[in-house]
């Protein structure tokens, strides 16, 4: 079987701006005060984009790319609060926010599950996250990682798989990654799934979870939301941690929070992604952090054994962001992302190939 899996996908500020139904522009950044600049930003960058855009506009050439693959289930980490709400979180400069008329840009790439254990989704307060809960599920997107209690927010998403088993996808995050302390979900409170730490004894809690809500055909995704946003050194805590839940029964640990692609590693014949890096944002011509490219982003198509949850092979389709939408990466820059993840790969005993079809694939 195969999953997609990608990094944050930030569907709020620039990219609702340009969607048919856009919130009210206004926003409170130090920046600017108008999320249409962030167009204009882009468009300065890479020429003018036709507003406003159809639902599928801003996945571009990736919808072709998955029709390619057709993989058994898409999985993504959704980085932005769906609300009409304006009660902001005012402890926080920055805000995402799509109008929940424009959810269909998601649903037109079929995606599966959304993660909301992130450092946006309660941007907007517990009101916006109830209405981003139930915005996508009435859309049929089966979320993870938050919920309207604790309990909600802990429990897996479920996919039923081809196969006959189902897929299992916990999603929760760490406050390296900006998560506000007062975001985690509790018995009687809206919220998200927030770790403690990534110690051996959190790690033990998440995988009782797991063992006691997989059945014996079952596959497990671990969605985690962790790290800051820029290097590529993976700190010595997640290493153990994400070992930890692979030892105790989790197939694939999907992290992200970095805003570019960062070390994979198969551990055990498992998949261990320590950050996908961004996938789609509004960042496009933002300036800064030139070096790290983050106009380049992979697109994940990890094949497992579907019996055992181990790792067959795992190919990445490079694409990179103009005019807030995703185009087929040009031959440098896929040659460019093949040598950088290759060098962040080499101290987990990893390489990456560029085959011939301008993809990249991982060899260990």
């Amino acid at each position: 079987m195969t999953l997609f899996l990608c990094g944050d996908v930030m569907t709020g500020r620039g990219v609702d701006q340009i969607l048919p139904h856009p919130s009210a522009p206004k926003i409170f950044e130090p920046y600017t005060k108008d999320a249409r600049e962030y167009v204009t930003l882009a468009e300065s960058r890479n020429g003018p984009v036709a507003k406003p855009v159809s639902a599928s506009y801003i996945w571009g050439d990736a919808l072709s790319e998955l029709e390619r693959v057709k993989p058994d289930a898409a999985i993504v980490n959704l980085e932005t609060s769906v609300t009409r709400s304006d009660d902001r979180w005012r402890a926080k400069d920055i805000h995402y926010r799509m109008h929940p008329e424009n959810v269909d840009c998601l649903t037109a790439a079929r995606i599966d599950v959304c993660g909301l254990a992130n450092n946006h989704v309660l941007d907007f307060g517990c009101g916006g996250l109830v209405e981003t809960l139930d915005t996508l599920r009435a859309a049929g997107l089966r979320t993870a990682g938050a919920g309207h209690n604790l309990g909600e927010a802990r429990a897996p998403a479920i996919v039923s798989l081809s196969t006959g088993s189902r897929l299992l996808v916990f999603a929760f995050g760490t406050g390296s990654s900006g998560i506000c302390p007062g975001w985690a979900a509790r018995d009687d409170r809206p919220g998200i799934d927030v770790l403690a730490d990534l110690s051996e004894t959190t790690a033990a809690g998440v995988v009782d979870r797991v063992r006691r809500a997989r059945g014996p055909r079952d596959l497990v995704v671990a969605s985690v939301h962790w790290g800051t946003n820029w290097g590529y050194d993976v700190p010595p805590d997640h290493v153990r941690f994400a070992r930890w839940l692979v030892d105790g029964g989790v197939d694939v640990v999907h992290g992200h929070s970095s805003h570019h692609p960062r070390p994979i590693e198969v551990y055990k014949n498992r998949l261990i992604m320590y950050g996908c890096g961004d996938f789609i944002d509004d960042y496009e011509g933002i300036e800064g952090y030139a070096e790290y490219r983050d106009d380049l982003v992979l697109m994940y198509f990890a094949t497992l054994s579907a019996t055992t949850g181990e790792l067959m092979g795992l190919d990445m389709t490079p694409m990179q962001i103009r005019r807030l939408s995703l185009h087929r990466s040009a031959a440098p820059d896929a040659r460019w992302l093949r040598d950088t993840l290759a060098r962040a790969c080499d101290p987990f005993e990893s390489r990456v190939d560029l085959q011939p079809n301008g993809t990249l694939a991982l060899r260990w």
